[in-house]
């Protein structure tokens, strides 16, 4: 008799989603898959509105990483409007940076400390009425204090250079529609009203370590769970440094052998295809040179400390250095450690923000520039999920007749799907009983991607969780169910 175990939704992460894992009459998984059941259609949306209005709308896809869509949107303009994809003045360029690694910072502290954290601090299998973030606020309150006032100052990066926290209009085509007033940089700089910048730089340094410590206690959990060689795919800055904003193309295989090596990405298309599969509304995007069976890659922290050949920040390339140690030098292939590359980052973006903060061009006058327009553009960056592309042709009035955005968590779809195949064929399958904790550990490979589904979060310790499994006659056999009343 086959078996179905269903979770739905997966939980902890933005977005709803569902896996299914099969299994046979000796309870051996058969299959196992993530599904996306979520419709977005912004791409045909934006279709008939003017292309200045594309940084705005196409924003509205998230609540947690607006900002990313903002000026990736904002980026493809700027080549629409003639500048190319580097055309800006310095105060607009840097106060977009300061915007994203802002957006950084804040992005890899709630998924640290909100999402992540309850696992690694109660374990996989631990009690689920603590395993949430109140659990560790309770149990661990120090750590989310820092988490929450981490979260504020880089929230509060976001509304001075967007206007609000959240879907601001900081970023128009062709530049920026504000410079950063001395009163600002001081806000940030002083510490009076809130932690100051030097603060975010030790506290992001104290998390890195923490991690280090957990990693030496747990290495088993962390080196081994979810583990399996792909390539991966990052921007990186001409000179080979990480640059979370704006770069070149570059992929490796799994032993660090140059796939994409640095080209435009403006002809993105010559290199990256796109599968749709029937039981996805999220697409598999694949290198056309490998083809769709061997192309996947990952995005994300862990593909861009692969592809990267160093940080262009003292601190964080002295963890860095570290990091790479670990691996002696190849790519790291290992799902948990996303979370270590993630804090690099996270502390990268703290030491880049007090940089940008220091610098005199924040407080120049030319925001805007304007070229000869374009019928089309381009425009990536580096997401706090990964690269996200956001492509749009545009019409004789001006009007967006094209969009296609490959999101940074579609790019992670099939490094997903294959981190559900493994936990689900090296914990699950052939036990008699499928325990809250083993479901649990798929949940934990698939927040490792820190996926954003849609723009949706859930309540906290309310997360509706059943578990069926099922006959080949579609006959329940037996049923779990999780907090369904909420």
């Amino acid at each position: 008799m086959s078996k179905k175990i269903t979770i739905e939704p997966v939980t902890r992460v933005e977005g709803h989603g569902k896996v299914t894992i099969h299994l046979d009459d000796d309870n051996k998984v058969t299959q196992s898959r993530l599904h996306i059941v979520e419709f977005r259609g912004f791409e045909r949306f934006v279709q008939g509105r003017p292309y200045w209005e594309a940084p705005v709308l196409v924003q509205r896809l998230c609540g947690i990483c607006p900002v990313s869509h903002h000026l990736a949107a904002a980026k493809a303009m700027d080549v629409i409007m003639g500048l190319g994809s580097d055309g800006l003045s310095p105060t607009g360029d840097k106060m977009r940076r300061l915007m994203h690694y802002g957006q950084m910072f804040q992005s890899h502290v709630l998924h640290f400390f909100h999402l992540v954290s309850p696992d690694l601090l109660f374990g996989i299998d631990g009690d689920p009425a603590i395993r949430n973030i109140i659990g560790v606020a309770l149990k661990h309150k120090d750590l989310a204090v820092r988490g929450v006032l981490m979260r504020k100052f880089g929230q509060e990066i976001i509304r001075a250079t967007a206007g609000k926290k959240i879907h601001g209009t900081g970023a128009i085509p062709g530049g920026i529609n504000k410079n950063l007033s001395l009163e600002e940089k001081q806000f940030f700089m002083d510490g009076k009203a809130i932690p100051s910048i030097d603060t975010m730089i030790e506290w992001a340094l104290d998390t890195v370590k923490f991690f280090k410590t957990y990693h030496g206690e747990h290495s088993a959990l962390l080196d081994g769970f979810a583990e399996f060689p792909s390539n991966h795919l990052s921007l990186v800055r001409k000179d080979g440094a990480l640059d979370l904003y704006h770069g070149v193309m570059r992929a490796v295989d799994a032993d660090g052998n140059r796939i994409l090596d640095d080209v435009d990405y403006q002809d993105y298309l010559q290199y990256i295809g796109e599968e749709v599969r029937n039981w996805s509304y999220m697409k598999f995007p694949y290198l056309k040179s490998l083809g769709k069976e061997k192309g996947w890659y990952r995005v994300g922290p862990l593909a861009r400390l692969n592809t990267c050949d160093f940080i262009p920040s003292p601190l964080a390339q002295k963890e860095f250095e570290e990091y790479k140690a670990y691996t002696k030098g190849k790519p790291n292939n290992m799902s948990m450690h996303m979370h270590w590359a993630r804090l690099i980052e996270t502390l990268h973006s703290a030491e880049m923000i007090k940089e940008l903060l220091e610098d005199p061009d924040l407080q120049g006058t030319e925001l805007v520039r304007k070229g000869t327009k374009v019928p089309e553009g381009v425009g990536l960056i580096e997401a706090p999920r990964g690269t996200l592309f956001h492509h749009y042709r545009i019409d004789n009035n001006d009007q967006i007749v094209m969009c296609n955005l490959i999101v940074s968590t579609t790019n992670n779809n099939e490094p997903m799907n294959h981190a559900v195949n493994w936990v689900a064929e090296n914990t699950i399958s052939g036990k008699a009983e499928v325990t809250e904790g083993l479901l649990n550990g798929v949940e934990v490979a698939i927040r490792a991607y820190d996926p954003c589904l849609s723009c949706a979060t859930h309540a906290v310790g309310k997360m509706p969780l059943e578990v069926s499994i099922v006959d080949n006659n579609d006959s329940v056999v037996s049923n779990r169910r999780k907090n369904i009343d909420g």
